[in-house]
């Protein structure tokens, strides 16, 4: 621990120390340490867990999309529910590849597992970059960190050179963003149809047609009860779409309770964005969670943000009109996505009631090029503080 002359703990110094190792939160247990360093301790208050409703363990709803075409009203129904009421659900049988799915998870275990010297070039805090790998450090003085380290790829308008991607998972990278934008259209469709409106609205106004992929690897923790893996925090998306590996560590905040979300082997966990609560009005709430330190480990994990085009990015979003009546008036003012940060302090002056979702804290930053912007995504995952 790092402690200035006046015996108070320097947090600025500590943090300026690990980030200049480019070693990450796995160069720390690869030298063997046996307590968290107080750059990663976090408030007692933030640890805690409120048990689980009346003893009785709860989990998401689970949908599933096999024979989606002639039982899609049913599907439709059930998202409609679980968006509204939990604001994640589980799909199974969603026709992505198993072997898709494990290659890209050992993929991202092989890039992280890579020396340091091999991973020092891609480490960069830099907004402009669209792949960059780094530890998702506090942005906010005498925040803690968080225990982990994230390789963040951001697909502008579904794209991304495969050049600027690393080596040791470019194939598995391109492959796995495929199959995402593809289940995209299926769930923009299935979310339209749930809102009560054409199957072809949110994909007609280009909410989420960039994408970000959070490669999340959470190392084994000497001391899981001082820190977490990732704090509590919503996403300011319109969509996340996760994987998990085996491990676990994945918790919601449902009525007032963090309820666990095991992994399911070939699921994925989808979970409503802080910008599709606004736009629907509140139809679809998003959560928060949090992702707990662990004593085993690795944890790998790959959460897909879903954001707007370079072209819906400049323009405004709203709450959607045909959602709007007399008795159903908008909650929240109109907002430009290339103003976020200011989103959700824009989302705190809700129109009526309080704010449900916090500002989502991740490192991770989007740049869109083409307008010179940043935008402050996680965590999210978009992802500073990887939500997953």
């Amino acid at each position: 621990m790092v402690v200035s002359s006046n015996g108070h703990y320097d947090w600025a110094k500590e943090l300026k120390e690990f980030d200049e190792t480019k070693a990450g939160v796995k160069g720390l247990v690869d030298v063997g340490v046996t307590k968290v360093p107080r750059l990663f301790v976090h408030p007692p208050e933030t640890l805690q867990s409120r048990p689980k409703l009346d003893g009785v363990p709860l989990d998401l709803p689970t949908i599933d999309f096999q024979g989606l075409g002639a039982r899609r009203s049913e599907v439709v129904e059930e998202i409609r529910k679980a968006a509204g009421e939990w604001g994640f659900f589980r799909i199974v049988n969603h026709g992505f590849p198993l072997e898709t799915m494990d290659a890209m998870l050992a993929a991202v275990k092989r890039f992280h597992e890579q020396p340091t010297e091999e991973k020092m070039p891609w480490y960069s805090a830099d907004v402009r970059k669209q792949v960059k790998f780094n530890s998702n450090l506090p942005s906010r003085e005498n925040d803690p960190a968080s225990w982990r380290d994230l390789l963040s790829c951001v697909f502008n308008d579904d794209q991304l050179e495969p050049e600027n991607l690393p080596l040791a998972c470019r194939k598995e990278v391109l492959e796995y963003a495929k199959y995402m934008i593809e289940l995209r259209e299926i769930m923009a469709e299935l979310l339209s149809e749930a809102l009560g409106l054409r199957s072809d609205y949110l994909s007609s106004i280009e909410c989420m047609k960039s994408e970000a992929l959070a490669c999340l690897y959470y190392p084994r923790c000497p001391e899981p009860e001082k820190t977490l893996g990732t704090p509590k925090h919503s996403d300011t998306t319109f969509l996340t779409l996760l994987m998990q590996d085996s491990t676990g560590g994945l918790q919601i905040l449902h009525d007032d309770h963090w309820i666990d979300v095991p992994p399911v082997r070939g699921a994925l966990i989808a979970n409503i964005g802080d910008l599709m609560q606004i736009i629907s009005n509140d139809k679809f709430i998003s959560v928060e969670h949090r992702v707990v330190a662990q004593p085993v480990g690795p944890r790998i994990s790959v959460a897909c943000f879903f954001t707007p085009s370079l072209k819906a990015a400049v323009k405004p979003f709203a709450p959607i009109k045909e959602l709007l009546s007399d008795e159903n008036p908008a909650v929240y003012r109109e907002f430009m996505f290339r103003n976020i940060p200011n989103t959700t302090r824009q989302k705190a002056r809700k129109l009526s009631r309080h704010c449900f979702v916090t500002r989502f804290d991740e490192l991770f930053f989007i740049f869109f090029s083409q307008n010179k912007f940043p935008v402050h995504y996680h965590e999210t995952f978009a992802i500073s503080n990887v939500s997953f």
